[in-house]
């Protein structure tokens, strides 16, 4: 089996969501880090490649240059793709650049600063013909997996009601007036976007409503607030949705709700059946019947499909977890790269990976919560692109 080899913008010292993605990428030994960018200041980027055990000569002090280099080695030592693990404001340059110089990106989300940036992405990725993910991480997590299926399957007959919910409380307080970077940056519309709340978290659980059910949502109702004082973007938002075969939904996302954490949950109820996962209990996904007992399936169950089964990694009763499920992503995307190396198409598991597609709804998706929310009409359908 070929390993992969990954190229990372961003994720020096002191970044959160660069460790979490190398750890999710090293996870089944498919992967292998080769060179970074980790800061847009050039020491820092230096000592963090040198913590990762990089060679002096493959750690950059800009992307751009990282790019330049990259293309100019064999093609047996080049990496394969970048991971974009930036604040929002980079990921689109840093995409364009990979993309124009031959690599293909998988991205953290929101895919870019705006869904202008993200449509123009789109024809980057369809003019070069490269890959390009997006890691929408509660997509890989195996019992949500199963849902889909089982909602594809016609097991909860026609769906009616969609309620999905995604709490935090880390930015109750100010936070960001202090020395937290990663409050900061996500409060700044010119690093984040338009949106705090919706852009970081309720795209994650629009796109999982939209994931597990197979529906689209067809138009909204918005409500975002800023709750702390002084703050510039929203911390907290509530929604109603429609969805494409006439389902109803409700959506709420939080960042002020003190006490919580990432408590995101979703139900779905059809006119047969129910479901409902949360991930503080991710290996459990409950089955709710009007004629029979409440069902109760487990991670690792040998009466679990295909596609779940090859996403579980550990006995039954081990937890699989937020790595895991983020791991899950970087597999799906490595098994595109390594059938595009090999020329042949990728199998389902590989299939199964958030892409150019979701990028670009998610970024319609922010767009259209925060123009509803300052709108006085009730109803916006939701953009066709």
């Amino acid at each position: 089996m070929t390993e992969i080899r990954m190229g990372m913008v961003g994720g020096g010292e002191g970044a959160f969501i660069g460790a979490i993605h190398r750890i999710a990428a090293s996870l089944d030994g498919q992967i292998k880090l080769v060179c970074g960018a980790f800061s847009s200041d050039a020491e820092k980027s230096r000592r963090s490649g040198a913590g990762l055990h990089l060679p002096p000569g493959r750690v950059y002090s800009d992307y751009r240059e990282m790019m330049q280099a990259e293309a100019r080695l064999p093609a047996g030592e080049r990496m394969h793709f970048v991971a974009i693990v930036t604040p929002n404001h980079l990921h689109f340059p840093v995409a364009e650049a990979a993309l124009r110089a031959g690599f293909h990106v998988l991205s953290d989300k929101p895919a870019t600063l705006s869904l202008q940036e993200a449509l123009r992405l789109r024809e980057i990725v369809n003019s070069t013909g490269l890959l390009y993910g997006l890691t929408y991480t509660y997509t890989g997590y195996p019992m949500v997996k199963e849902a889909r299926l089982r909602i594809a399957a016609g097991q909860l007959g026609n769906v009616r009601k969609v309620v999905v919910e995604y709490p935090q409380g880390w930015l109750a307080r100010a936070e960001e007036d202090g020395d937290n970077k990663q409050a900061a940056w996500r409060l700044d519309p010119a690093q984040a976007g338009i949106s705090c709340c919706m852009g970081d978290i309720g795209v994650h659980a629009a796109n999982l409503a939209e994931y597990v059910t197979g529906l689209k949502i067809s138009s909204l109702c918005a409500d975002l607030t800023a709750f702390v004082p002084g703050r510039k973007l929203d911390d907290d938002g509530s929604m109603l949705l429609r969805f494409d075969n006439g389902a109803k939904g409700v959506l709420m996302a939080s960042q002020i709700s003190t006490g919580e954490e990432n408590a995101i949950r979703l139900r779905v109820y059809g006119d047969k059946g129910g479901l409902d996962w949360q991930q503080h209990e991710p290996n459990t996904l409950w089955l709710r019947w009007s004629d029979r007992p409440t069902e109760m399936l487990r991670t690792a169950a040998p009466y679990l499909s295909a596609l779940t089964l090859s996403n579980t990694r550990t006995p039954g009763g081990h937890p699989e977890g937020y790595l895991e499920a983020f791991a899950n992503i970087y597999v799906a995307f490595a098994g595109q790269v390594r059938a595009r190396e090999d020329g042949v198409a990728p199998d389902d598991r590989s299939a199964d990976c958030p892409g150019i597609e979701d990028a670009v709804r998610g970024m319609a998706f922010i767009e259209l919560a925060v123009a509803a929310s300052d709108s006085e009409q009730k109803w916006h359908s939701f953009p066709g692109y």
